[in-house]
């Protein structure tokens, strides 16, 4: 079982940018805690960030050949403007899709609010810190055996 993980703009400087908000716990923690679980559950997880949006179309566009069973997204700022990548999600629609955001995006500033690419994947979670993460494989999982 194969899932990507992939983590758009700024998510490398998690416990360097907004504390109070995302809290002091880094990018190679947020890693080291989705890496236990893939041992943990025996899957095939890579954990991938860009601050590109290109990248990340590149990114997901690949899943379509490689075998890729499901996805978790955090499409960083991306999640409101990007229709480009909305639309890499929605191609893949034999793959399970999470988009996950650390931060309660509904109770921030109001453009935080509404996502363009959540419309694009099969569950949206936020506000539950890094372990929106776990959650959103623990329902790939749940998918895939279905």
């Amino acid at each position: 079982m194969k899932i990507l993980v992939v983590n758009g703009p700024n998510l490398n400087f998690l416990g360097i940018r907004e504390k109070k908000i995302y809290g002091d716990r880094d990018y190679d923690y947020l890693t080291k805690m989705i890496m236990d679980k893939a041992k943990d559950i025996g899957a095939d997880i890579e954990v991938w960030q860009s601050n590109h949006e290109g990248a990340i179309i590149d990114k997901l566009q690949s899943c379509y050949f490689d075998g890729t069973c499901g996805i978790v997204i955090n499409p960083g700022a991306y999640t409101h403007y990007s229709y480009a990548i909305h639309d890499a999600l929605k191609s893949l629609e034999d793959i399970i899709k999470v988009e996950v955001h650390i931060s309660d995006i509904k109770n921030r500033e109001d453009f935080r609010a509404n996502s363009v690419t959540a419309p694009a994947c099969d569950k949206q979670i936020y506000g539950k810190g890094f372990d929106g993460y776990i959650e959103a494989i623990d329902f790939i999982i749940k998918g895939i055996e279905k």
